[in-house]
């Protein structure tokens, strides 16, 4: 079995891919359910800000996983950093011993730095790597990706570059801040979406409230509208992407709060 995170179904892509039992854990977390046995147990997700998201983060922590074989996959879009290392040292942190962690290059979805348009002309070999990744899995491979000094510096600029606009962690409330337009026509797809519950529709209009949010940006890519944006900015405010093996209803199922 494996569990995943996913706003624009890049994780959900993969970790279907990798075992026919997989949950959302925005579904899990609503569910109560904690306690997970199986030979193999994985976790799929991205990474912001080179770490796993906030909710991944809380479910590791209250989740119990009877297992002798736990694995991680990173999905990411242009630089990885220590992520790795990172994600290492978190499930350790919460008694998480994982037996193999590797990082998967996908389309970048952040939407400050990145024009949608661009990243879905770009050869990433996804599935090339996927395989990979599969046969390691399932030959019982014990291995955590290597992290260099070059991606601890990644890393670090990042920091920096935080501290400079001065934001402070969890980063989130800063890559979270949304505006809705008059092209909001009410129909709920945002709200129904959202993992965290963030998002509700008054007077049929989309309202968004900064608590909890995960800045997975899955309502904003999933707006027919185009109608909610980034007040911090967008590379392209006219793009938006979804992974395309994944259906848009297949996205609120797994996400669905409300």
């Amino acid at each position: 079995m494996n569990f995943y995170f996913s706003g624009t179904g890049n994780s959900m892509y993969i970790a279907e891919q990798l075992d026919t039992q997989s949950e959302s854990i925005p579904q899990v977390m609503k569910s109560g359910k904690r306690v997970f046995q199986d030979r193999i147990i994985g976790l799929v997700c991205p990474i912001y800000g080179h770490e796993m998201p906030q909710m991944v983060k809380q479910f590791l922590k209250e989740a119990e996983f009877k297992t002798d074989y736990f694995y991680i996959i990173l999905t990411y879009g242009r630089r990885h950093a220590n992520a790795v290392e990172l994600a290492r040292d978190y499930a350790e942190s919460v008694g998480i011993k994982p037996a193999y962690i590797a990082t998967l290059l996908m389309v970048d979805n952040f939407l400050p730095a990145f024009d949608m348009a661009q990243e879905v002309t770009l050869e990433k070999h996804v599935d090339r790597q996927l395989e990979t990744i599969r046969k390691e899995i399932q030959s019982g491979c014990r291995k955590i990706e290597a992290v260099t000094e070059q991606d601890r510096a990644g890393h670090a600029e990042f920091l920096q570059n935080m501290k400079n606009l001065h934001v402070q962690a969890p980063y989130e409330t800063y890559w979270g801040q949304f505006e809705v337009t008059d092209a909001c026509i009410g129909c709920g797809i945002c709200s129904k979406i959202c993992p965290a519950g963030c998002i509700s529709i008054i007077d049929q209009r989309a309202v968004h409230e900064k608590d909890g949010c995960q800045a997975c940006y899955a309502c904003i890519h999933s707006c027919p509208q185009t109608a909610i944006h980034l007040k911090i900015g967008e590379a392209n405010p006219d793009a938006r992407y979804r992974n395309e093996h994944i259906s848009l209803s297949q996205l609120i199922k797994a996400n669905h709060q409300k």
